[in-house]
């Protein structure tokens, strides 16, 4: 391929692909080079390096990601918003294995100052959340409960790590139960705080 018609959204693209089948941690300057027959040099025109490059993979995965999320949660509450949340970020995950690990690295504020789709992630976790009649900063708790939970159950499917008989989906409809079970009986607070 010539060098003609690189830039930076079309290399993220091309990355983001790559990652999802190779897996992000194949993800090279060297190697979207030798994609596009290119010297890698060509390529920082356009990112600045490695880490850059995964940045705008994270920050397309989490703008797709987030506009799957806001599909299937519209018009939903409570537990339907629950599940359908959930299913959404478990399919684009299975789906996307590379773009999804890109989400999970650590990103700077700046990194994500102008994300859209890292600014509407929060706003879909924390709409579904006040469904619960949840506030600060039990929100913010049961948001990174949700997270482990959904991340640890993903990144073991992905792993291949459930190896009993029973259908992981199942196990997820189960997990979908419990999690809603817990946040419609949040514990209070024992701290002496308020909500």
């Amino acid at each position: 391929m010539a060098r003609a018609g690189l830039s930076a959204a079309r290399l993220t693209e091309a990355a983001a692909v790559m990652a999802d089948r190779d897996g992000l941690e194949k993800v090279t300057v060297s190697a979207l080079a030798r994609h596009f027959g290119v010297r890698d040099a060509s390529l920082y025109k356009h990112v600045r390096n490695l880490h850059d490059l995964r940045v705008r993979i994270a920050l397309l995965a989490s703008e797709e990601m987030t506009e799957r999320i806001g599909a299937a949660v519209a018009g939903r509450a409570g537990k339907a918003a629950l599940v359908a949340f959930a299913d959404a970020y478990r399919r684009y995950a299975l789906d996307h294995p590379g773009r999804y690990a890109a989400t999970q690295q650590r990103l700077t504020p700046e990194e994500v100052a102008d994300s859209v789709g890292f600014r509407r992630s929060v706003e879909l976790t924390y709409g579904m959340l006040r469904g619960y009649d949840l506030a600060e900063p039990d929100l913010t708790d049961a948001a990174r409960l949700l997270r482990s939970a959904f991340h640890g159950y993903i990144h073991l499917e992905l792993a291949g790590g459930f190896g009993h008989a029973r259908a992981v989906d199942a196990s997820w409809a189960r997990t979908l139960d419990a999690l809603h079970a817990v946040l419609t009986t949040w514990p209070p607070r024992d701290d002496g705080s308020t909500p």
